[in-house]
């Protein structure tokens, strides 16, 4: 029974980490072709600004929110067979999000100003008029994709993760298509309008594209307010500490850009840049394994020692299988960057300088990157067993600690280091990397006094850092005497760091590759 579930964990972590795996695919080569023609602008830095506002509204009321407080009472309902109030509960949330959405798009036109003079305080002139009209522009959008988010959770719920986290992959089409037919025509402004616009009928056809299958499981889409429904009210309980816990998180972000506002022309559009790569394997591996687990985790029942029991063996597999490729990540985001970032955005208006600015301020962000992608599943745990209190009072934590040491790092640490004001920026994804841990200790202490002990063996970490280590190191060797574009480098050094890297964890008994060997059939 145990390897059963731990099969359809796996599997269902492996449809998870496909469609994100497309999707993100298709957003870098977005960025791709964004970079060549916009490079690190002035029109560069109002676009990415801008997009941050309604993305803060699509994060809160969206996926993570609207997954860690409406999942865990829909998929019960499932598990309790009880289909005629699951499909009753997933009306009225349709219909309030509908409501709330609607009412928050319009007045976040109308207060557009004043958003941008919070978020970029440093915008100023043309700069500020093209934030201000990107903005929005982008809010329908951003509220077509909460709606969006309503069809992953039913999906998910359902065991079926694949479409809704593919579906992405149309909007970045979308908008890839129109930065290539209006790119060589149009000046940088007109260009980011465009893309904009763009950017919201790729929302739209993401919203369409997974609203049949949704269908075919309710039977029908019918809008309903009522808020005193036993199962809502829970949802709502549920949704408050998770909205502010996550609306948290985003502020950390806004805050980050913020405070690249203030350096100068490049730093925002550089943290945009080099953040996401850094969500890469955040979505890839962090996002993957809690978003499967989320349901799962939801659904597990019977006396208070056997939930804790399943919950403890459920975690600790999930977060080996994250340490083992999120370790990888952070030695090659760190000593293989450039490459990375080279074959990703060097072409056209971004150079090679810009390739290593971008690197650096990448490099900062692997401090915490283990941390954060853990953190996910703990706090996925929590909302599981309805604890939505305390990822938000960590999370706050956080965000304080990142706030300050981001400060002080983006204005004073570069006049303590007589460095150029612009590498500011890596203070910044230091200080955000530092906080990470702090929410991730104080969140790994909280579940092990609900649960038992959690986390992960030394030993264990050990044999995966040096594994990642040792491969890096060999292809950080190799590319000293090879010179070529960035994308051919990527080409033959990436795939030569994956396959060190599996072979050396293959020599230290790692039982993450022998269950992958075993997927594959090269192991019994």
């Amino acid at each position: 029974m145990k390897t059963e579930h731990k099969d359809k964990s796996l599997l269902n972590t492996i449809m998870v980490a496909t469609g994100i795996f497309l999707s993100r695919i298709a957003g870098l080569i977005r960025d791709r072709v964004f970079a060549h023609y916009f490079g690190n602008s002035d029109a560069a830095d109002a676009f990415r600004a801008a997009f941050r506002i309604p993305n803060f509204l699509q994060n809160l009321f969206g996926e993570g929110v609207l997954s860690a407080s409406f999942i865990p009472v829909y998929a019960k309902l499932l598990a309790e067979n009880k289909q005629k109030e699951a499909t009753k509960l997933a009306h009225i949330i349709a219909g309030i999000l509908s409501l709330i959405i609607s009412v928050l798009v319009v007045i976040g036109i109308l207060i557009t100003p004043l958003l941008i003079d919070i978020i970029a305080p440093g915008f100023q002139g043309q700069k500020r008029q093209l934030a201000i009209m990107l903005v929005r522009i982008f809010f329908p959008g951003a509220g077509i994709l909460v709606l969006s988010a309503w069809c992953l959770g039913i999906l998910n719920s359902h065991g079926k993760f694949f479409l809704s986290y593919s579906a992405p992959v149309l909007w970045n089409v979308i908008i890839i298509v129109a930065l290539l037919f209006f790119g060589d025509s149009s000046p940088q402004d007109d260009l980011a309008i465009y893309t904009a616009f763009a950017s919201v009928a790729g929302s739209l056809v993401q919203l369409l594209i997974q609203l049949p299958f949704v269908l075919s499981i309710l039977k029908s889409f019918k809008l309903h307010l009522a808020v005193k429904n036993k199962e809502v009210q829970t949802v709502i309980k549920n949704f408050v500490p998770v909205f502010f816990g996550r609306g948290v998180v985003q502020i950390s972000a806004y805050i980050d850009s913020l405070l690249a506002s203030l350096l100068p022309t490049g730093a925002v559009a550089a943290l945009s840049y080099a953040q996401t790569l850094y969500m890469l394997p955040i979505s890839l591996f962090g996002m993957s394994v809690s978003a499967a687990e989320l349901p799962a985790m939801s659904k597990v029942t019977g006396k208070k020692n056997e939930i804790a029991t399943k919950l403890k063996e459920r975690i600790n597999n999930s977060i080996k299988r994250i340490a083992f490729y999120v370790i990888p990540s952070s030695v090659a985001f760190f000593l293989l960057g450039d490459i990375i970032v080279g074959a990703i955005y060097q072409t056209g208006e971004f150079t090679h300088k810009d390739t290593i600015f971008v690197w650096i301020v990448l490099a900062g962000s692997t401090v915490g990157l283990l941390a954060v992608t853990q953190s996910r599943l703990y706090s996925s745990a929590f909302y599981a067993m309805h604890d939505t209190r305390t990822p938000l009072q960590c999370a706050i934590i956080r965000v304080t600690v990142a706030t300050i040491l981001g400060y002080c790092a983006s204005q004073y640490g570069t006049t303590l280091l007589g460095i150029d004001r612009l590498y500011g920026t890596a203070g910044i994804t230091i200080a955000s990397g530092f906080s990470g841990w702090i929410e991730y200790k104080l969140l790994q202490s909280n579940i092990s006094k609900k649960i038992g002990t959690v986390g992960l063996q030394k030993q264990y970490l050990f044999y995966l850092w040096i594994s990642a280590l040792i491969s890096a190191l060999i292809t950080f060797y190799v590319k000293i005497y090879i010179h070529y574009h960035p994308l051919i480098l990527a080409m033959i050094l990436l795939p030569l760091y994956g396959i060190l890297y599996f072979i050396v964890t293959f020599m230290f008994r790692i039982d993450e590759i022998m269950n992958i060997l075993k997927m594959v059939g090269l192991k019994k």
